[in-house]
């Protein structure tokens, strides 16, 4: 029973969780996305609204650089935080100008995505991740480094 109701933060668990939370959100992502992105490569006439005075096509492609190219990084793990914030502005579109006079029940799917995303915009992507592997070659690379002076200053003593 105390392992049930225990609160510590045990860091795998998180990384866990993290890793469940980016591979869910980003393959239901795709099943939005990807039917977006062959209808912009289709060649037919796009039917999509458009937002803020652009064109439906340039919101279709704006959408689909969200939907799919985000999605695919928050997938792999690769720059997770920055790759929230288009799909984070997607869903703040999605829900208040798209869906805006839609009851709840239509804006739901929408907020559930954007409370995700912005989790992972404050959680980051996990241990078990690109962007961790990529932090600990750094961190490495600038413990290795050894204080070199900087030849600039010579010229003022």
């Amino acid at each position: 029973m105390k392992k049930i109701i225990n609160v510590s933060k045990a860091a795998t668990t998180t990384d866990i969780g993290l890793l469940v939370a980016r591979l869910g959100i980003a393959a239901l992502m795709l099943t939005h996305g990807i039917p977006k992105m062959i209808m912009l490569f289709s060649g037919a006439p796009v039917q999509f609204p458009p937002v803020m005075g652009l064109s439906a096509e340039l919101s279709l492609g704006l959408a689909v650089f969200a939907e799919v190219f985000c999605s695919v990084l928050i997938l792999v793990g690769f720059a997770t935080r920055v790759a929230t914030i288009p799909l984070i502005i997607t869903m703040l579109v999605a829900v208040l100008l798209i869906h805006g006079a839609d009851p709840l029940a239509k804006q739901e799917p929408a907020l559930q995505y954007l409370l995700v995303y912005v989790v992972l915009l404050f959680a980051g992507s996990g241990k078990f991740s690109i962007d961790y592997l990529l932090q600990g070659k750094m961190t490495r690379n600038n413990n290795n480094r050894k204080a070199v002076p900087d030849p600039t200053f010579a010229i003022y003593q």
